[in-house]
Parts: C-alpha cells; sequence; structure tokens
C-alpha cells in the first residue's frame, strides 16, 4: 500500500425520492436528518468522504442496509451518486462522458459479485475470456490469455467446464478470474465469499490473498463478516445508515472505536489474536532487556504464554531491536480473559 489515492471520494450522497438532486441543493448539500425525513427521502449514502490507496484492500463493513454496496456502485459509477465528487485515477466519474466510463470499466475496473454471475451456456474459459471478447481481442489471443489466468486460480484441467459441473467455490473462482481478465487496476469485490461454506470460504479467503501477494492490486471488498474483514483488509471503513462513521485499521477500530456502534460491532472479536504488544506495552526506563523480550509488532496471542510465565514486566523492542517499552502479565491475562487492568504492574 501506497500513500497515492487510487480513488477519492468527497461528500458523496445518494438520496432516494421525488426530486433528490435538487433536494439536496437546496439544502446546501448538508441536509438535516429530520430534513431528510420530512422530505421523504432514503439516504442510502450521507456525506461519504473516504480515499482509497494504491496497493491497499480496503474493507467496507456494516450490517444490511448500512450502504456499504450502494457507496462501491457509486465509486465504480453503476450508479449515478445525487452529489459530492469522485476522482478515479486522476478522472472525475461524475463527469465523465459515456464513453469515457466505457473504457474505465472495460480497462481499470474488475468486479465480482456474490452469485458469481457467470454465463451458464459458456465454458470456464469462454466465460474468463469474455471481457476480452468485449474489448475486441481475437479467439486465439484472448483465449491464451484466459489460459494464463486458469492456471493463476488453479482450475487447471476445467477449461471446458460449464458452470452447471463446478462446485461452489470453483464457480467463484471463474468469477475472480474473469475479473482479473482485463488486468484491471482496482478490484470491487461485494461479498464474493459470504454464499459459499465455511471451509470452501477460508480457502477462497486464502485464495485471495494468494493472488494479491502477485497482482498487488487497489481492492475495495464489502463484508458484513469482521473474522473476514480482519483477515483481508488492510483498513476498514465502518458504515451505520448511510454514514461511514470510522476508518482504520482492525487494532484502531478495537482499541479506539469512535461511536457505541463501532465499540459493539468489534466487541466479539478475540483481542489476542488481533492486538499487537505495541497496543499494550507501557513506557519503560530500562535500558537493559531482562530475560525475556519481545517485538512491538508481535501479536498478544503468540507471546502470551511466555510472558505470563515471567515473574516481572518483559520488555519490548522495536523493529531495530531498541528497548522502546515493557509488558506485564496483568496487561496480557486482561486481553485473554476480557477483565481490565490499569497500567503494568498495577
Amino acid at each position: 500500500m501506497t500513500d497515492e489515492k487510487k480513488i477519492s471520494c468527497r461528500n458523496v450522497w445518494k438520496l432516494y425520492g421525488d426530486d433528490p438532486a435538487g433536494f439536496l441543493a437546496s439544502h446546501n448539500n448538508k441536509p438535516t436528518t429530520q430534513a431528510i425525513r420530512d422530505g421523504n427521502y432514503i439516504p442510502a449514502v450521507r456525506d461519504a468522504t473516504i480515499d482509497v490507496h494504491t496497493g491497499e484492500i480496503l474493507v467496507i463493513m456494516g450490517l444490511s442496509g448500512s450502504g456499504k454496496s450502494t457507496l462501491v456502485r457509486c465509486m465504480s459509477k453503476l450508479i449515478d451518486p445525487t452529489g459530492g465528487e469522485i476522482d478515479f485515477d486522476g478522472t472525475d466519474l461524475l463527469r465523465a462522458s459515456k464513453e469515457e466510463l466505457i473504457e474505465i470499466r472495460r480497462h481499470k475496473m474488475g468486479m465480482v459479485f456474490q452469485n458469481f454471475a457467470l454465463l451458464p451456456h459458456r465454458n470456464v474459459i469462454q466465460n474468463i475470456a469474455f471481457p476480452l471478447e468485449v474489448q475486441g481481442i481475437n479467439k486465439e489471443e484472448r483465449e491464451a490469455k484466459a489460459r494464463e489466468i486458469i492456471e493463476l486460480v488453479g482450475l487447471e484441467g476445467r477449461d471446458k467446464y460449464f458452470p452447471r459441473e463446478l462446485s461452489g467455490g470453483q464457480q467463484q473462482r471463474v468469477g475472480l478470474a474473469r475479473s482479473l481478465a482485463a488486468e484491471p487496476d482496482v478490484w470491487f469485490l461485494d461479498e464474493p465469499f459470504s454464499a459459499l461454506d465455511p471451509l470452501i470460504r477460508k480457502e477462497m479467503q486464502n485464495e485471495f490473498l494468494r493472488l494479491q501477494n502477485m497482482l498487488h492490486k487497489t481492492i475495495v471488498f464489502i463484508t458484513h463478516d469482521f473474522d473476514e474483514a480482519i483477515r483481508l483488509a488492510d483498513r476498514i471503513a465502518i458504515m451505520f445508515e448511510g454514514e461511514i462513521v470510522q476508518v482504520g485499521t482492525a487494532e484502531e477500530l478495537i482499541t479506539n472505536p469512535a461511536t457505541d456502534y463501532v465499540a459493539e460491532f468489534t466487541r466479539d472479536i478475540p483481542r489476542a489474536k488481533l492486538l499487537s504488544v505495541a497496543s499494550l506495552m507501557q513506557p519503560t526506563k530500562k535500558k537493559k532487556a531482562g530475560k525475556l523480550s519481545v517485538k512491538a509488532s508481535d501479536r498478544i496471542a503468540s507471546v502470551a504464554s511466555a510472558v505470563l510465565m515471567q515473574p516481572d514486566d518483559v520488555t519490548v523492542l522495536d523493529d531495530a531491536g531498541k528497548i522502546c517499552g515493557e509488558l506485564s502479565r496483568d496487561q496480557v491475562a486482561a486481553i485473554l480473559f476480557d477483565t481490565e487492568t490499569t497500567s503494568a504492574g498495577a
């Protein structure tokens, strides 16, 4: 992930009603909740501002009806926002012509949806090659490219199978492969694994991370499963009733929730597997490491047993091997057993 912005959304609204654009303009693009209610409008997305950085996996989360799918459809201009600005790799999507949008979708965007959306009368290689066919690429060239992607996603030997002959996981691999055929800059995925059985879902998450490690795409991923978000995300955006209420790493959301809703949303997540030593350590005046040292980047779960066996606080080292803090047994126990502690040695 870099600091470069691939997508920038500024004050994006999506309202449903009689005259949403006129209503929004008449309220200076800042209507109150009461005004929206009085006007009989439905606020699918409310004043959303967020950046997607080049090479990152941004996961958008929320309960059903929170606006996450609508926001992503605005980002990709599958639906027209009521107001705001969306910059996609230097192009203002709200002012782009129809021809410009077609070119962007054909060459810069890949999309994967929950229901796979495979063409039932086409086999695997034909489904994967379809975006290249739309681009006008000849059959020999597009099928050669499709075969490369078939190998990439682990579907060797199934190029002539039809969707009905594949398992759910294999069908979703075809969906992933098809979205990669045009070598898009940005990958939009709307709950792509939620219809799969738990074991297959975990397998597809692993496959997804493997592909990302190879391809380094910019990814916007929708899910309602926080465990899935933890596994996949560089950053997480949580939405509630159309608003983005907090954006941060999973660790930031858990240790410093911006609202009661975020706190409740993350309440049952196992802290020890997620929190780093750095998030718990206390300052120290020690100049010399003790019998046991741990890294600030270590997860609590990975060092817990060793720390709990130590009679004294454990020294914490940064990436350069320098002492940067200390960690107590009480702090680790508080995370493991969900209790409160005040400070090291308390």
